[in-house]
């Protein structure tokens, strides 16, 4: 049985200034999107298109909007509507938590809509590039979760059970390091090893939203439920109920018929 090292989340203290080791993770993963990025807009399908570190920089922009505004919207309307309608103003309250990886994920689909509107080209093509640049960013994520000791898993009695000691004295599945490597680090070797065949338009994008959506959804069996929620139909969580919508979508964009080009 291991237990928790309960990290202090502050990573640098300053007097009253305090940087958190999520928001580090925050930049450790906007970092690696500007990294990873520059590799693919060398990619002879961007260079034909006349990309450039300014047009990275600008979609990593509108892709953090996206995130921000749409994981925080999308928390307050699938988890705690009802709480929200009544307290409006705790919406923008941030800072207190809250955020939902689908929300963010609409959020960053419009954003994406509107970049690829105002570059006169395709959705697809602008999403089937970024689609295996967030692995490696959600891995950071899910790292600076564990860091906090949030998002534990469902009590269990394997050996690698970890007890998190401001939750309880049980056994529970780190199901943060499950999601670091299987919706981060597994998917994003996968994805990019995916997308340096020729595929046809939205195919990238469908293999990442096929992806995430059953590494979340198997995840979602070893986390905890939000106590608020619990499991809802079937006894399925709303994590899991949230991700069959993206296996399905994904599916049809791997299967439909489409221009072909290398992403």
């Amino acid at each position: 049985m291991l237990t928790h090292p309960q990290f202090n989340p502050v990573a640098i203290q300053m007097g009253s200034f305090a940087i958190h080791w999520y928001g580090v993770m925050y930049l450790m993963a906007f970092t690696q999107f500007l990294l990873l990025g520059r590799m693919r807009i060398r990619a002879p399908q961007f260079q034909a298109l006349g990309w450039t570190m300014k047009d990275l920089e600008d979609l990593l922009f509108c892709g953090v909007l996206g995130v921000v505004l749409g994981g925080r919207l999308g928390y307050t309307l699938f988890y705690l509507p009802s709480y929200y309608f009544s307290h409006p103003l705790s919406i923008l309250k941030i800072w207190e938590g809250g955020m939902s990886f689908h929300g963010g994920l609409l959020g960053v689909i419009i954003s994406l809509v509107w970049f690829a509107y105002q570059r006169k080209i395709s959705f697809w093509v602008v999403s089937d590039f970024v689609a295996p640049l967030v692995p490696f960013g959600l891995a950071f994520g899910r790292l600076g979760n564990f860091i906090n000791g949030e998002l534990w898993g469902r009590s269990t009695d394997l050996p690698w059970g970890m007890v998190f000691p401001l939750v309880d004295a049980l056994p529970r599945h780190p199901s943060q390091i499950y999601q670091l490597f299987g919706e981060g680090i597994f998917l994003g070797i996968a994805l990019w090893v995916y997308s340096r065949q020729q595929r046809r338009l939205g195919q990238v994008s469908g293999a990442f939203l096929i992806g995430y959506g059953v590494c979340r959804f198997l995840a979602e069996f070893a986390r905890e439920p939000d106590s608020f929620l619990g499991l809802l139909g079937l006894g399925l969580s709303m994590g899991q109920w949230l991700s069959l919508p993206m296996i399905f979508l994904g599916a049809f964009l791997l299967c439909r018929r489409g221009s072909t080009v290398q992403s």
